[in-house]
């Protein structure tokens, strides 16, 4: 059963309060484990990378055969249904029309004492994509990742998506394509990280990382931070949804199993202003856990991390989801759209009872790529701006200088740097000759 909390009762705050806090990730001592994976493949380059290929993924690989051939690819995007294309290709269409719009604009003005200010915006010239791979890999992944990237006016994109025995799945290889990505190479973990980060013989370095992974693969994004970007790290799934009386149980029950069918350590809560409704979703869930095909996933997850909280109003229940600031937020509520502005903290929300959560992780247009572990209080979900920079422009007249830089040199002394302050000063000393000459 998952957790069952009341707001009227005398111990809410604090039963509330250890719910945030719950651990959803196994202890895992891996960081030692990967800082010498990074060490040999910084060191060896190709011949680590194939070597943990073969020790972890159980694949025989050599340089040439690191990336997809284009004769491979070719091969198995064919294998793809009609069906199963058609749809990726709408996914494709709607995911990047949407993230055209987050494209900034570069501005450039003149200030009050005829300076040029401004900021010009550019791409980063080569990002690493990673992709969890085998036959468990999801192409959406690939066309959230791939197309911001490309959308940004990234030069270079790469993909690593590791195949475990051999196997692989033909739709990430048409996600790519789809996405304007040619080059894919068929490692993971965090050797990927590594040689991505890197670079080795064969794989370039790139300017940043995305893609979420395993504990190995966060660990990793950590370790090479600093030498490259990375977009975030990635704990398990997770989904608030408020909910009214005025909703089907059912439904509000699949969205729950929608997230909690991700991972065991994935997490599920319900918040209601109804205790009858709340029930009933709960009998809901526990109907549909008897015939769904990951019903042992999603029912550890449910038993282990779910929660049900009955609140007082739903103003409450606003309050109580900025304190969660869950990365999937659904509003199945009366005049949702309005409610929507009561919420400042979500790495995506969902507004109203026809909006499941589902749409957003394929088709909906909005990134999938979003914070987790109350990280939404400070973070944003992956868009075009990962993969893109600002450049602060200036540029000074000699007025403007003479106007501007007398307070420059002052605070420069203040700060006991000379040199700051000299080089201003000379060419205001330069400025004053002029204009008496």
């Amino acid at each position: 059963m998952p957790v069952i909390l009341n707001s009227q009762n005398p111990n809410f705050d604090a039963d509330f309060t250890a719910l945030l806090h719950t651990k959803r990730e196994a202890d895992q001592d891996v960081d030692h484990v990967v800082a010498g994976i990074i060490a040999q493949v910084q060191s060896r380059g190709d011949e680590a990378l194939i070597e943990y290929t073969e020790k972890f993924d159980h694949l025989s690989l050599t340089p040439e055969t690191l990336a997809f051939s284009p004769a491979e690819i070719d091969a198995a995007i064919a294998t793809v249904p009609n069906a199963e294309r058609s749809a990726l290709e709408l996914a494709a269409t709607r995911i990047r029309a949407y993230h055209e719009r987050q494209i900034p604009n570069n501005e450039w003005w003149t200030g009050d004492h005829g300076e040029g200010l401004g900021w010009r915006w550019s791409a980063v010239e080569r990002a690493g994509l990673y992709v969890p791979g085998g036959l468990a890999s999801y192409p959406s992944s690939v066309l959230m990742n791939a197309i911001p990237a490309q959308v940004a006016g990234v030069e270079n994109l790469a993909i690593c998506a590791p195949t475990p025995n051999g196997k692989f799945n033909p739709l990430v290889l048409l996600a790519a394509r789809l996405s304007g990505v040619e080059t894919i190479y068929r490692i993971g973990g965090a050797q990927a990280i590594a040689a991505m980060a890197f670079g080795t013989e064969t794989i370039p370095k790139v300017d940043t990382i995305t893609g979420p992974g395993n504990a190995f693969v966060a660990a990793a994004k950590r370790r090479v931070y600093g030498h490259v970007g990375i977009d975030m790290i990635a704990g398990p799934s997770e989904i608030l949804i408020i909910a009214d009386r005025d909703n089907n149980p059912d439904w509000i029950a699949l969205d729950l199993l929608s997230q909690a069918e991700h991972d065991a350590s994935a997490q599920s809560i319900l918040i209601t202003d109804d205790a009858d409704f709340a029930h009933g979703v709960i009998r809901a869930v526990e109907k549909r856990l008897e015939t769904l095909e990951r019903r042992d996933i999603a029912r550890q997850s449910w038993r282990d991390f779910g929660a049900v909280i009955v609140c007082q109003d739903l103003e409450q229940a606003a309050t109580l989801s900025d304190r969660l600031a869950p990365e999937h937020l659904e509003l199945c509520v009366q005049d949702a759209e309005s409610y929507a502005q009561k919420i400042r903290h979500a790495g995506a929300i969902f507004i109203g009872a026809y909006t499941p959560e589902a749409i957003g992780d394929y088709i909906g247009g909005p990134n999938h790529v979003l914070p987790t572990a109350r990280s939404a209080r400070f973070s944003s979900g992956l868009s075009v701006l990962d993969f893109m920079k600002r450049t602060t422009l200036s540029r000074m007249t000699p007025a403007a200088l003479a106007a501007i830089g007398p307070s420059a040199e002052t605070l420069a002394k203040s700060e006991s740097l000379e040199a700051h302050g000299l080089s201003v000063r000379a060419r205001l000393d330069q400025l004053n000759k002029d204009t008496q000459s």
